[in-house]
């Protein structure tokens, strides 16, 4: 095969393993001319799952009034990931999230799909690119007159292109799938918050989607429900080679299973980047404080009762944060700094995150 033959193969089973190669690939790919222009557009859609190009939402009120809920949003969302995004309230993430399956539609930019510019289609075609995409809510969203089995049968049954021993094959195996076989006669008023969730989820994989959008999912949950269904969307994610958008005001949630991260703020994507870089060295004021509340929850804790001065002073104590990321959270740091240079070193807080 041409070497560029070779690198294109090679290149694309790394990149759907690391979603975070892709930048870098692409600067080499252009740089050395490597593939031409038809090929290298195969590969960018290779990549991503979902595309926002210049997204802006305009609300226009009863008294004419107008709201700008998005404000020229750009955001690449590659296949295989589990993207979050995070904000305060009112800063547009659901409506981001509805746009991304036309629930909502764009005041201005376009809505691409794998590749596909959905943002002109009709509601024929619309309701065919909404059987890829399916989506979770944070009040689960269950017919309550309807069995567990029902409620995930219910958009195969709507439908009309499968028979009656294919839904309940998937059903079935749906059920089976997020640890709920024994639960399929049921009714929703007897399920807890997290089965009622998994109910959510079983359904909205029940048309085979390559997109699963996630909003608030989690928010009605204890946090050890939560810490559950997040670990069932990362199997599902591995398992179904599913891309998951997940719309959240949890920074535990973005934390526990999020490949990278958006932080939304008055209609624009102040910050975003991969969420270990995020959280180790947040850029934005609205980042710093939300992450603050998380990875430095002790710290803030133990500063509010402590009195500390803005300069040494002879005979005083340096306090230190200090953080460990990657293969120096092992090393023995602090036990080195104190064997070379004589030091007593008292360790006043800390977490692991």
């Amino acid at each position: 095969l041409p070497l560029s033959n070779v690198f294109l193969c090679n290149l694309s089973t790394d990149l759907y393993n690391s979603t975070y190669f892709n930048r870098l690939v692409l600067k080499i790919i252009c740089a050395f001319h490597i593939l031409p222009s038809r090929q290298l557009l195969t590969i960018i859609s290779f990549i991503l799952m979902i595309k926002l190009e210049n997204i802006h939402k305009t609300y226009v009120l009863d008294n004419h009034q107008k709201v700008e809920a998005l404000k020229g949003i750009d955001l690449n969302i590659n296949k295989g990931e589990i993207f979050g995004v995070i904000g305060l309230s009112g800063a547009g993430k659901s409506t981001l999230i509805r746009l991304i399956n036309m629930l909502e539609t764009p005041t201005e930019g376009r809505v691409i799909i794998d590749g596909e510019d959905i943002t002109d289609y009709k509601e024929v075609k619309l309701r065919k690119v909404r059987k890829s995409i399916g989506m979770i809510f944070q009040q689960f969203n269950l017919l309550s007159s309807k069995t567990v089995f029902e409620n995930v049968a219910f958009p195969l049954e709507l439908d009309n292109t499968y028979s009656k021993e294919e839904i309940e094959n998937r059903v079935t195996e749906l059920l089976t799938m997020v640890g709920l076989e024994d639960k399929a006669e049921v009714y929703p008023a007897q399920l807890s918050g997290g089965q009622k969730q998994r109910v959510g989820i079983a359904r909205a994989l029940a048309t085979n989607p390559k997109i699963l959008l996630c909003d608030e999912a989690t928010s009605a949950l204890d946090p050890k429900t939560t810490s559950s269904i997040l670990k069932l969307l990362c199997e599902l994610r591995d398992k179904l080679s599913l891309t998951i958008v997940i719309i959240t005001h949890q920074l535990e949630v973005i934390k526990e299973c999020c490949d990278r991260v958006a932080v939304i703020d008055g209609g624009l994507i102040s910050e975003m980047g991969n969420t270990m870089d995020l959280f180790a060295n947040p850029q934005k004021d609205l980042t710093k404080r939300l992450v603050s509340a998380v990875v430095r929850k002790d710290l803030n804790n133990l500063l509010e009762y402590t009195k500390l001065e803005p300069e040494y002073f002879e005979g005083g104590k340096a306090w230190f944060e200090l953080l460990f990321k990657g293969d120096k959270a092992t090393d023995p740091v602090l036990v080195e700094v104190a064997t070379l240079l004589n030091l007593k070193i008292s360790i006043m807080g800390g977490q692991i995150n």
